[in-house]
């Protein structure tokens, strides 16, 4: 008995133990203590600052940030919740660091789900390496894309929990699912999580179609009730990020928005999702897919330029240019020629070898599943082709729930990255290890030469029949021909056609390569040279080596440095800093004038003050349009500083280059009295009447607040100060023989911000577009902003609830899941053979 456990627990021991060498080997300088300075992480760890520091004086995370965009929940940057459960990702990671532990916990749970589907370990090893390796991963890594790596990584195990309940593993279905399902949406990017219901409503409607033909209907309610507890326990767990996400998005540009802005005109428009530009500005070119099976067909990795080997090189030294010239405008030019960051910097590489046997999977699995996994890879390859496909996709955006959130469509494409190393394993399964293999294998060869030869064809069809144009050619043209060099421009178009014909080509001949080896593989199994372990690992050995080699342009030992270095953008103050925090008023705000605000570099001033800029990819939506209007286009934005409280301002010194401070004296401050009220009738009038009204003065309010107004009455003597400055908590003494209307700098947020007179709750009202407002009675009074939102309280009551029920499914499931395997294995008569995937 205890040898038996041995042999069966051993091979899954190996196949554990390779995916912790192999990622350590491709991360090594990770477990020297260096790390990766990936500029997401970075950004991200400057707009935190301001709550960890919170959390390292009071004991826990705050629920509003003050020091990104004058002022933005928490908990969309950083958040605390209660839960039974302990740290899983790191328990599954083994606790190694980032990013070694990415690819091991991509490994292990694509590994988990070939052994739901019933491969044997060798094939489960190639999969788990090719899922984990697939150069998509390496490079959203090196870009410090940290929540989509690990919903990415998440994917196969909700696939393995779903496909043990439809296979009638209930128990261990149901511990599996509702694992993968918490684990998925605790990842906490919704955009992945999206497309992974898309396979799951493929997967399970290919089961779904056997089940009616076989008239199951007691397995149809057992199977999908199971799965439906556990996206309820999945869900439930993780509601607080769901609840406080959902409802801080009707109020973001993804969320839509009332009006559009052009330069300095602005007109009502009213849409309930994100601009179709915007949200298909990073698509797929069509011919960019072939990048699965070609990972330099389009040049390889964006951030590489031409060089002294490139023909427009030759070219241009051909036609007299002088070396020097020739080179200096060679290395300017990119290799990468598809859609620009349609690909986040690089290919979406699952494989030549993972592809090919994906197609033969395709061709020679008869189950209902390789309808799903194929039908879903062509829906996600159209939906990443975004804009390149329109009619297609703004019927999506236009009409499919949730979908017109989301932007770059080019992400869809994780479909296509987990689908394919699935098809792979379950071509290379039915193979080498179905019953008479090598005999089933002599009658499918033609077939198998049949669909590689299609695929060349295919792709030699796409390299005599493009033109090996791309879109910044015309910048190009028009660039040298406006000073005069119409020539110069032709020849290095010219040059550049021919050096993107020369990489296609290089790699169609890359793949024939590819195609021929498989083909040896198969073919010497087939008449016996080798067997069917030997065949499989030397396919496993060189689609890693493949892939290691591709992967490691993206994330090179090079990109790591020392961990000091890399906190320090956000640990350490300059002379500026130092300079603006000598001041100890309780409130004020700084702006950052420079080229990179409101982008993923302006996150420095964040780390140490309340800046009114920052980054975040859901802006509120009325702050997004006072950026638009007046902070990033040429009308003069001193009004909208002044009110936003902002003391200083750094510019960048034109003589030195380097950053200076100019102080602010025209700073509304923290709040002030105003002299009249003006009501507008809509978002329009009210957005641009406050750029061109003293609002010092006058304060602007929409007619759908008029009601919890009341007009000041001017008192001299009248005065509003701040006492207190809290995250969640603001407070505010008033002294007036007169009614009075207060203007508070504080960001208009609608979902838990509540006002108090002397602890009586009080209405407030959206007051000059983007603030507060707020009518106070004469006499002494103090005034309270409280940041309370009742979401983030259900949220955290559920979720600790849920947490309960994950720690209940999961051990009961895998309890009884051992319990009804330990009795079979008792009463071996008992025992049940199920086909594998319909």
């Amino acid at each position: 008995m205890k040898n038996d456990l041995i042999k069966r627990i051993l091979p899954h021991f190996i196949a554990i133990l390779i995916f912790l060498i192999v990622a350590v080997l491709f991360c090594r300088p990770a477990l020297q203590g260096d790390t990766l300075d990936q500029h997401d992480i970075v950004g991200w760890k400057g707009m935190a600052q301001n709550a960890f520091d919170y959390k390292e004086k009071n004991g826990h995370f705050p629920l509003w940030n003050t020091n990104v965009f004058s002022g933005m929940p928490n908990y969309l940057i950083a958040m605390d919740g209660k839960s039974v459960l302990p740290d899983i990702t790191k328990i599954m990671t083994l606790g190694l660091p980032q990013p070694i532990s990415f690819f091991f916990l991509a490994a292990v749970c694509f590994y988990i789900l070939c052994m739901s589907l019933r491969t044997r370990v060798v094939v489960g090893i190639f999969g788990a390496l090719a899922f984990a390796f697939a150069t998509y991963n390496p490079i959203i890594i090196a870009a410090g894309h940290v929540t989509k790596m690990f919903a990415i990584a998440y994917m196969p195990l909700v696939l393995a929990g779903l496909i043990l309940l439809y296979e009638r593993k209930y128990w261990l279905g149901l511990a599996v699912a509702t694992l993968g399902i918490y684990l998925q949406i605790a990842a906490n990017h919704p955009q992945i999580t999206f497309y992974l219901l898309l396979v799951v409503a493929a997967v399970s409607i290919a089961y779904l179609v056997s089940w009616i033909q076989q008239k199951d209907w007691k397995h149809i309610g057992i199977a999908f009730g199971l799965a439906a507890v556990a996206a309820i326990a999945g869900f439930m767990a993780n509601s607080l990020s769901f609840l406080v996400t959902s409802e801080y998005s009707k109020a973001t540009i993804r969320g839509g928005k009332t009006l559009e802005i052009t330069g300095n005109q602005v007109v009502a428009k009213k849409t309930t999702g994100l601009d179709t530009a915007y949200a298909f500005e990073y698509s797929l070119g069509k011919g960019e897919a072939v990048t699965t099976i070609m990972p330099n067909a389009y040049g390889g990795n964006a951030r590489k330029q031409l060089d002294e080997t490139s023909n427009v090189y030759d070219k241009l030294e051909e036609r007299g240019v002088p070396a020097n010239n020739a080179m200096q405008i060679a290395s300017s030019l990119p290799r990468f020629w598809g859609d620009a960051g349609s690909t986040a910097g690089g290919p979406l590489y699952a494989g030549a070898i993972v592809c090919i046997l994906a197609l033969l999977g395709f061709v020679l699995y008869k189950k209902p599943l390789r309808w799903a996994l194929l039908a879903i890879s062509i829906i996600g390859m159209f939906m990443a082709w975004g804009k390149h496909f329109p009619g297609f996709n703004l019927f999506l955006f236009e009409n499919f729930p949730y979908y017109n959130k989301f932007r770059a469509p080019s992400i869809s494409m994780v479909i296509v990255q987990l689908c394919i190393p699935i098809a792979a394993v379950l071509g290379m399964q039915l193979l080498f290890f179905r019953d008479k293999s090598r005999e089933l294998l002599k009658r499918d060869f033609k077939k198998i030469l049949y669909a590689v030869g299609g695929l060349f064809a295919l792709l030699l069809i796409m390299y005599l029949g493009m033109d090996y144009s791309a879109g910044f050619d015309n910048e190009i043209r028009e660039g040298y021909g406006r000073n005069g060099n119409e020539e110069i421009a032709r020849l290095i178009i010219n040059g550049l056609k021919e050096d993107r014909k020369a990489m296609f080509g290089g790699q169609l001949f890359r793949t024939f390569g590819f195609i021929a080896l498989v083909l040896a593989v198969l073919w010497m199994y087939m008449k016996g040279i080798l067997k069917a372990v030997a065949a499989v690992i030397i396919l496993t050995a060189i689609t890693f080596i493949d892939l290691f080699v591709v992967d490691k342009e993206y994330l090179a030992e090079e990109m790591y440095r020392p961990k000091d270095e890399v906190t320090a953008a956000t640990t350490t103050k300059d002379a500026i800093d130092n300079q603006i925090l000598a001041d100890k008023d309780l409130h004020y705000r700084v702006y950052n004038a420079g080229q990179e605000r409101f982008s993923a570099s302006d996150y420095h001033l964040s780390s140490f003050h309340k800046s009114i800029g920052g980054y975040h990819p859901a802006k509120l939506r009325i702050y997004n349009d006072i950026i638009q209007r007046y902070l990033t286009g040429g009308t003069d934005p001193q009004q909208i500083l002044n009110m936003l409280n902002v003391k200083y301002i750094v510019v960048q010194n034109p003589q030195t280059g380097q950053p200076a401070l100019i102080p602010n004296a025209a700073a509304y401050g923290p709040a002030w009295l105003v002299r009249s009220v003006k009501v507008v009738k809509d978002d329009v009038e009210e957005l641009q009447l406050i750029g061109n009204t003293n609002l010092k003065d006058t304060a602007i309010v929409q007619q759908a607040f008029a009601a919890n107004i009341t007009q000041p009455q001017w008192d001299s003597t009248a005065s509003i100060t701040l006492t207190k400055y809290d995250n969640d908590a603001i407070e505010y003494t008033t002294n007036a023989s007169t009614p009075q209307f207060a203007v508070f700098s504080e960001v208009y947020y609608p979902y838990g911000w509540n006002a108090y007179i002397d602890d009586k709750k009080v209405e407030y009202v959206r007051t000059n577009y983007i603030l507060r407002g707020l009518s106070i009675p004469p006499g002494k009074h103090t005034v309270r902003l409280v940041f309370e939102p009742s979401t983030y309280k259900t949220g955290s009551t559920l979720a600790f609830t849920g947490s309960i029920l994950i720690l209940i499914l999961v051990l009961g499931g895998f309890f009884m899941a051992w319990r009804t395997r330990y009795n079979k294995t008792k009463q071996p008569g008992l025992t049940k053979t199920v086909d594998i995937t319909v």
